[in-house]
């Protein structure tokens, strides 16, 4: 054999023995009730975006898996003991039920999480210092529906019955919303549901009892079941409020908070963190920068609406 062949082999067989050697990448996996969170409209964009910037390409730099339950909490926790069993890097979980799940699987795999409220959920020590495996991103979707309240009662003020949902995690929240129905003279008629497919039928019986317009819970199980929540709103006739911007420009009428590829890009950023070796509880729990309302005029005008000047002067987008 020639040299040079000789130097060739010992080259290709020393480049497949430090790949052999290699440790395999990162594995990070994801849990949620609600299927389309693991889809490019949601998280999946932000995701590669956000790898990008730090030169991380799927495969090579990280290996992402998830499990959804369909829209029903009640899988979660089997759900997540699979999940603990791959021995991921990290683990991310939306929402308040996928947390608890995680939790209660391992003490010792960072948990990397977005939930209403981390810290009132119980999740965490505080913000600042969230102590255990855990941190994440606070959207305090909660803090905010008692604003989102008003602004749909300045859309609809001649409706004196209006309904919200909520998941059982999110019952102080109702109790803040029942509050402002008071104080405006107005009638709440709330629903907690454990499921998409329970999130539905309350919505059902509520149009039944006679509300005129409708906010919706910010749980991941509420949002398994977003789409057919436009249509079936769209059928009945009835004025409803969303959590996040990109929902009005999906068809919703109206939507205020924060937007979802904020706050996925910030849990992406927190999962780098940790894979780069910070602890979970030395990261402050981070909460969205800006909060952005969002009109959509032909869902106004399908639903026969003529929204205030005064309120579409506060909206941040206006969709025609």
């Amino acid at each position: 054999m020639r040299r040079r062949d000789v130097l060739l082999a010992f080259g290709a067989a020393a480049v497949a023995a430090r790949r052999a050697d290699a440790a395999p990448p990162p594995l990070i996996v994801g849990l949620s009730p609600d299927p389309t969170e693991f889809t490019p409209e949601y998280l999946l964009t932000p995701m590669s975006d956000v790898m990008r910037t730090h030169g991380w390409q799927e495969g090579r730099d990280y290996v992402f898996v998830s499990r959804s339950t369909g829209g029903d909490n009640t899988g979660l926790p089997a759900a997540a003991r699979e999940l603990v069993a791959r021995g991921p890097q990290v683990f991310l979980a939306f929402g308040d039920a996928a947390i608890d799940a995680a939790q209660a699987e391992t003490k010792t795999i960072p948990i990397v999480a977005i939930a209403d409220d981390m810290v009132g959920g119980h999740h965490v020590a505080s913000m600042a210092r969230p102590g255990g495996n855990t941190t994440g991103v606070s959207i305090l979707a909660s803090e905010l529906d008692v604003k989102r309240f008003h602004l749909l009662h300045q859309l609809v003020p001649g409706v004196h019955r209006i309904g919200a949902l909520a998941e059982t995690t999110e019952k102080w929240s109702l109790d803040q919303v029942a509050n402002a129905a008071r104080e405006l003279g107005l009638e709440l008629d709330s629903a907690i549901v454990e499921s998409g497919k329970q999130a539905l039928a309350e919505i059902r019986r509520m149009k039944a009892g006679g509300i005129g317009a409708l906010c919706t819970g910010s749980g991941a199980a509420v949002y398994s079941v977003r789409a057919q929540v436009f249509d079936l709103v769209t059928e009945l006739h009835l004025p409803t409020m969303y959590l996040s911007p990109e929902e009005a420009e999906q068809g919703g009428l109206i939507a205020y908070g924060s937007r979802f590829y904020e706050c996925y890009s910030r849990v992406v950023e927190l999962a780098i963190k940790v894979i780069k070796g910070a602890k979970p509880a030395d990261l402050p729990i981070e909460q969205p920068t800006k909060l952005e309302l969002a009109i959509n005029m032909k869902a106004a005008k399908a639903l026969g609406l003529a929204v205030p000047p005064l309120l579409l002067a506060q909206a941040s987008e206006v969709i025609e």
